[in-house]
């Protein structure tokens, strides 16, 4: 849904930027292209035990290779872990079509959930959201966009570098939000997932970035999703609206760089991962924390890093469900899936959760605390690609 009509729905609507992930997953049996496909006559060449897999869903591979969506509906999602492919498709992702992306992924709930029945905490004050000094890489490297395409067009979220147990010091890992791989009970994986570290990282105006060449804009690279998981919960309850799912609604994505990276991995390349703290402190012991993204809807339109710093709250959408951290900020739909850091166990600056739900009159976040669900997905994906 476009930002300005995602804004103009109920006033008491909440935007949810929430997904789930698909926990430890078996290996993808069919094969996922790990590079490149390659082109031919300008266009991605897709390998042939792909195209079988795609002939099983009802998906003409050469729609898939074209990137018309007009014919995508509901029967024609890859749903299932193991159906996840992402073909790099080379100069898709073009400065034009990376500025014009400004769809946030959605999932409203109501605006007062005072009654709800677990724990939660009064509302938080909204605070101010504020944009991050630029350069974006010299103070929040580990911070980029992710960019997809759903049928309703390109859409955008917001991602993180996270370190890799298997791959020390070389990390090809971003952590996100679940709803911003995939769209959950009755949809499946978007397609050309990408992520863009340090996305216009000198924060030019939308004006500015009309007319500014790639390397403005994607300073350090395109770097392709090669796999992707997220968590069961959000592929079985993940809904368009009532907050399903959203104490689940964190993914992982290994990446690939679009063009080569001279040998490098993502975390070398930006100079930066943040680890992932699966045992954050409650609620009342963590000070602060600071949620980072880029938000798309009204007023803002996607193409600045901003910040908001608050002290956490609990937020209680299900009794059988975890609670979440809450925190005031005004950053809308886009903001989603951004990581949010805090003091770990150690006391040093860990990724402790991600951007997960907010209303659309965006008064404050809510994110997952992250436990052993997310710790097998993060987990399953590092192990995946050990030694690699």
């Amino acid at each position: 849904m476009p930002s300005s009509v995602l804004a103009a729905t109920a006033v008491a609507a909440v935007l949810a930027l929430t997904a789930t992930a698909c926990g430890p997953e078996e290996d993808n049996a069919g094969g996922t292209p790990s590079a490149s496909a390659g082109q031919a006559d300008g266009k991605v060449a897709i390998p042939d035990d792909l195209k079988d897999r795609l002939k099983e869903h009802g998906i003409d591979p050469d729609q898939w290779r074209d990137g018309e969506w007009k014919n995508w509906d509901k029967d024609k999602w890859l749903r299932e872990a193991k159906d996840f492919v992402n073909p790099i498709i080379e100069g898709l992702w073009d400065p034009d079509r990376m500025r014009d992306a400004d769809k946030p992924p959605e999932n409203p709930v109501d605006n007062d959930i005072s009654g709800d029945d677990g724990v939660t905490d009064p509302t938080p004050a909204p605070v101010r959201a504020a944009g991050v000094a630029t350069p974006y890489h010299d103070n929040a490297p580990e911070s980029g966009k992710l960019l997809f395409d759903g049928p309703q067009g390109s859409m955008v979220c917001s991602a993180t570098v996270v370190k890799d147990p298997a791959n020390p010091g070389k990390s090809n890992m971003v952590w996100t939000a679940g709803h911003c791989v995939h769209a959950g009970k009755k949809g499946g994986w978007y397609r050309n997932i990408a992520f863009v570290p340090a996305y216009n990282n000198d924060g030019l105006s939308l004006a500015q970035l009309e007319t500014a060449p790639k390397e403005k804009i994607a300073p350090y690279g395109v770097w392709w999703g090669q796999w992707a998981q997220t968590s069961e919960q959000w592929i079985e309850q993940g809904a368009a609206t009532g907050g399903q799912g959203a104490p689940y609604d964190f993914a992982v994505l290994h990446v690939t760089p679009e063009k080569g990276a001279g040998g490098k991995s993502l975390e070398e390349t930006v100079g930066s991962a943040l680890p992932v703290e699966f045992n954050a402190p409650a609620v009342p012991k963590i000070a602060e924390m600071t949620a980072t993204g880029y938000p798309a809807a009204p007023p803002y339109d996607g193409q600045k890093l901003l910040q908001c710093k608050d002290e956490p709250g609990r937020l209680s959408v299900f009794r059988e469900q975890p609670t979440m951290y809450r925190i005031g900020c005004t950053m809308t739909g886009g903001s989603s899936g951004g990581g949010w850091v805090a003091a770990g166990q150690d006391g040093k600056p860990a990724l402790v959760s991600n951007t997960s739900i907010g209303p659309v009159t965006a008064g404050w976040l809510a994110g997952p605390r992250l436990g052993k669900e997310a710790e097998g997905i993060y987990r399953a994906v590092s192990e995946k690609y050990a030694g690699q």
